[in-house]
C-alpha cells in the first residue's frame, strides 16, 4: 500500500512511524515544505527566553534520522499545491528549482497543520515584527532580544503562545505589553474570574495584559516604534505576533472535502468525508469528548494522539478516536501556571447542564513542606447527575497533576462523590494528606449538599452579596472596617450579630469562614455565606459608613 502524507510536524511523523510499524511493507512517503521536520514547535518560547539553550534541541528528528528510524521517505522543501481525489494523485512543488512533479497514492493522510494569522495591518514591512511558528522564528526573536536593542516589545495575542513569549522576553528583562481582542486573556480557556487573577499576576509581574483592544497598525521608519491599538499608541521596539492561527488547507479546493472555516472535517477514524483520504493535525478537526460536536484542537498532544490512531486505521485496525476535553497547561507570568480540561462554566451552561461550581484554594503540598504553595480550584459539575463536568486550576505547583486527574474523570464518567473518596498518592514533598483535588471535591460536595452555603467570586463580583454584612473570619483581624469574628469564641448567639441577619463571612482562602458558618448554623443563625477562595482570591470592598 503506497501511503502519502502531506506534513511533517507533529501528526505526520506520528502517522509515518506508527504506520511502519504497524505495517512495515507499506510505502510512506513524507512531503513537506519546511526544511525541518518534527520540531517542537510547544518549546519555541523557552528556546526566546534561553530556558532551551540550543535550537537543536528543538528538532527531535532530522529528515535522515527519521528515515533512518522509520523507514519512511521524506521529502523537505515540497509543497502540496493540488489533490486530485478521483486519479489518487497529488501535485507538489519544489520550493527550491519551482518544479511541480506529481505523486501518486493508495491513501492520503493530510497534515499541514497551520500557519500564523497576520493581520491587515498598515507597518508589517517594518523590521523587528515576529512571528512564533518555526525554529527560526525562535531564532530570529531571540537573536533581537539578546541584541539588547529591544527593550520594550508588544505581544499581540493572551492565549498560549503570545503569553509563554510574554513570560521569556519579562524573564530577560524586557517590558511587556499583551494586547488582545477578547475582554481577558486565555479567552474560552478559563472563565472570566480566573482570567482576571492571571492578568493581575501577569499586572504585578511587570507584564501588563491590554484587553478588550484592537491591534490597528504598526508605527516607525525602518524599524518598530510604536504599535497602534484601538485605545492608543504604545511604544515598543518590536511586535510579536500570536494572534491566532489558520489552517494550511487552501490547497484542497474543489477537491470536495467538507471543511468548516478552512478546518477538515474528520470522523473518529480521522476518515473525511472523500474515500481513502483521512487528516489529522491543526489542519483537521475532531470532536469533543463530552459534547459530541465538532472541535478544534490545534495541539501536539491531539496531533499525536490522533495521529497515532489514525495510523492503525490504515495499517486495518478498527480504532476510534473518542475526541478532546479542551485539555491544556500553560506557563505564565508572575510564577503561575494554569489548567484546564472539560467544561468551563459558561460552555457548561451553553450546554444546558444544570452547573453548580465551587472554587477553593488549597494547599499545593504539606504546609510545612519548604516550598509549599497553593492551588485555586475551579469545579464544575452537573447538580443533577453530580458528575465532574470541568476543572480549571492556578498555582505556582503541579497544576498539570490536578488537571490530569480531572482528566481521568471526566473520560470515565466519575461523580463528584468518587472524587472525594480515591486513593491518591500522599508525601508531603507532593500532596497534602487529604490530596488537593479531593480537598476541592469536598468544598463542591458540601455546597452541593448544602452543607456550605458560599457565593463563588464571580457572584460576588457581579454584586449578589449586595446587602450582606461583611465579616471577618480570618485567625486575626485582617478586614478594616468589618467586624471580627473569632471561630473559637463561638459558644452560642454572637452579641451584634442578628441569628437572621445576611452575613457574609470571609477569611484568606474560605475554610475558616465555613467552619465558623458550620458553628453559627448550629446556634441558629440561618442567613450566612461564605466567599469562596476568601480574600486570597478576591479583593473585598467594603462600604465606608
Amino acid at each position: 500500500m503506497k501511503v502519502l502524507i502531506l506534513g511533517g510536524v507533529a501528526a505526520g511523523t506520528k502517522v509515518a512511524a506508527k504506520l511502519k510499524r504497524e505495517d512495515g511493507s507499506c510505502e510512506v512517503t513524507i512531503l513537506t515544505k519546511g526544511k525541518d521536520i518534527s520540531y517542537a514547535g510547544c518549546g519555541l518560547p523557552y528556546y526566546v527566553g534561553d530556558v532551551i539553550h540550543e535550537k537543536s534541541q528543538l528538532v527531535v528528528n532530522t529528515p535522515e534520522k527519521f528515515s533512518k528510524l522509520t523507514g519512511a521517505q521524506v521529502k523537505t522543501l515540497t509543497e502540496a499545491v493540488a489533490v486530485d481525489p478521483q486519479g489518487h494523485k497529488v501535485k507538489a512543488k519544489d520550493l527550491t528549482t519551482g518544479e511541480v512533479s506529481e505523486y501518486s497514492y493508495d491513501k492520503l493522510v493530510i497534515a499541514t497543520g497551520a500557519s500564523p494569522f497576520v493581520p491587515d495591518i498598515p507597518g508589517l514591512e517594518l523590521k523587528n515584527i515576529f512571528q512564533m511558528r518555526t525554529p527560526e522564528d525562535a531564532e530570529a526573536l531571540r537573536k533581537a532580544a539578546e541584541s539588547g536593542k529591544i527593550k520594550r516589545v508588544a505581544v499581540a495575542g493572551g492565549g498560549f503562545i503570545g503569553l509563554e513569549v510574554a513570560e521569556n522576553l519579562a524573564a530577560l528583562g524586557i517590558k511587556v505589553t499583551v494586547i488582545d481582542f477578547a475582554p481577558h486573556v486565555l479567552p474560552n480557556f478559563l472563565d472570566p474570574e480566573m482570567s482576571e487573577y492571571v492578568e493581575n499576576k501577569m499586572a504585578d509581574a511587570g507584564v501588563m495584559p491590554m484587553t478588550g483592544v484592537a491591534l490597528e497598525g504598526v508605527i516607525g521608519t525602518e524599524t518598530v516604534e510604536k504599535v497602534q491599538t484601538s485605545r492608543r499608541a504604545l511604544k515598543a521596539d518590536a511586535l510579536v505576533l500570536a494572534i491566532g492561527i489558520r489552517p494550511n488547507t487552501a490547497f484542497l479546493e474543489g477537491t470536495g472535502i467538507e471543511m468548516f472555516k478552512g478546518t477538515i472535517l474528520t470522523d473518529s477514524r480521522m476518515r473525511t468525508n472523500v474515500e481513502d483520504i483521512y487528516a489529522a493535525g491543526d489542519c483537521a478537526m475532531v470532536k469533543n469528548r463530552q459534547t459530541g460536536k465538532a472541535a478544534w484542537s490545534p495541539m501536539g498532544s491531539t496531533a499525536n494522539i490522533s495521529g497515532r490512531v489514525l495510523a492503525q486505521n490504515l495499517a486495518g485496525k478498527e480504532k476510534e478516536y473518542p475526541g478532546v476535553l479542551g485539555t491544556g497547561v500553560v506557563k505564565l507570568p508572575g510564577g503561575i501556571s494554569a489548567g484546564r480540561t472539560g467544561l468551563t462554566e459558561t460552555a457548561a451552561k451553553a450546554e444546558g447542564y444544570d452547573v453548580i461550581t465551587a472554587l477553593s484554594v488549597v494547599d499545593d503540598k504539606a504546609h510545612y513542606y519548604p516550598g509549599a504553595g497553593s492551588f485555586i480550584l475551579k469545579l464544575v459539575a452537573d447538580k443533577t447527575s453530580r458528575k465532574l463536568l470541568g476543572v480549571q486550576v492556578i498555582g505556582s505547583g503541579a497544576v498539570d497533576k490536578v488537571t490530569d486527574i480531572g482528566v481521568t474523570a471526566i473520560s470515565l464518567g466519575a461523580t463528584v462523590d468518587q472524587l472525594s473518596v480515591m486513593d491518591f498518592a500522599y508525601a508531603p514533598p507532593f500532596s497534602t494528606a487529604i490530596h488537593p483535588f479531593a480537598n476541592g471535591a469536598n468544598v463542591l460536595m458540601n455546597k452541593m449538599d448544602g452543607d456550605l452555603e458560599s457565593f463563588t467570586p464571580a457572584e460576588y463580583q457581579a454584586g449578589e452579596a449586595e446587602g450582606y454584612r461583611v465579616v471577618d473570619c480570618s485567625p486575626a483581624p485582617a478586614l478594616e472596617g468589618c467586624p471580627y469574628l473569632d471561630l473559637t469564641g463561638i459558644h452560642g448567639e454572637v452579641d451584634g450579630l442578628g441569628k437572621d441577619e445576611k452575613l457574609l463571612l470571609v477569611c484568606a482562602k474560605g475554610k475558616r469562614a465555613y467552619l465558623t458558618q458550620n458553628r453559627l448554623k448550629a446556634y441558629g443563625y440561618t442567613n450566612t455565606k461564605t466567599l469562596e477562595g476568601g480574600t486570597f482570591f478576591t479583593e473585598i470592598e467594603q462600604e465606608e459608613e
